[in-house]
């Protein structure tokens, strides 16, 4: 069961028995993850012992110093927003 009662104004926080939460929460984050604060691409799962929080980069940056003391896990991909090398062969 979620509390839906931020769509996109809001956290939604994912409670223990939906399918998104602890038994995935570690497994990389889709396309088709939003942030709850903004609908964008989810970049951090936040898992704290209510449920899980998911945010696009700029919204887990502005609540992480609020959710680290509490969070059971900081799951961060935002490494994969920074430009990739590639190799150029001849």
């Amino acid at each position: 069961m979620h509390d839906t009662t931020g769509s996109f104004g809001g956290p939604t926080i994912r409670k223990a028995g939906d399918v998104t939460t602890t038994a995935l929460a570690t497994s990389p984050l889709k396309a088709a993850d939003r942030c709850d604060s903004c609908g964008a691409q989810a970049y951090i799962r936040v898992v704290i012992k209510e449920g899980d929080l998911l945010f696009c980069g700029h919204h887990g940056r502005r609540h992480e110093a609020k959710l680290r003391p509490v969070a059971l896990e900081w799951h961060d991909e935002t490494d994969r927003l920074a430009p990739q090398p590639t190799t150029v062969t001849d």
